[in-house]
């Protein structure tokens, strides 16, 4: 393998564990963590769109929604398939697949509530810096099942 060949594995496989790392800090509900995620100083680039809601734009702002999902939520699992990575100089694009369970607190006492299962497609965009791979961006967008169309069919109108 040559020494172009070999940054490029090295470079891929620095961007996989700095995706790895961000969907890690959110199991564990590491808003520190999450944060040193994303890049530093962006604070009107940063974008984020979580499914089914608005555009966040700025570093803070997307910070802010990362602690009142981490707030609300009791416990979180990604399962990410069809993982796929491109890169462009110091610019990656990451699409997967988020295999989600996740649940909140019962309505009655400290036991968890049910789980949910959710399949999110995601659009990472991670840029280089100093101090390694950085998210600039995250989409997330909600994969309807055939359950999902076959309820929307039944609905009278």
């Amino acid at each position: 393998m040559n020494e172009e060949h070999a940054q490029a594995a090295a470079d891929i496989a620095e961007v996989e564990a700095a995706n790895t790392a961000f969907y890690e800090a959110m199991e564990r509900g590491d808003h520190e963590a999450l944060s040193s995620s994303w890049l530093p100083g962006e604070d009107l680039t940063v974008s984020c769109v979580h499914p089914g809601w608005p555009v966040l734009t700025g570093r803070g702002e997307v910070l802010r929604s990362y602690a009142l999902i981490m707030a609300n939520t009791e416990y979180i699992q990604f399962f990410l398939t069809d993982v796929n990575i491109a890169m462009t100089g110091d610019t990656a694009l990451i699409t997967c697949t988020e295999n989600i369970l996740s649940g909140g607190p019962a309505e009655e006492g400290d036991a968890l509530g049910p789980l949910v299962g959710q399949l999110v497609v995601a659009t990472n965009v991670f840029r280089r810096t100093p101090d390694g791979w950085k998210l600039w961006s995250h989409h997330g967008s909600p994969v309807l099942t055939e359950s999902d169309e076959d309820d929307d069919e039944e609905t009278p109108s």
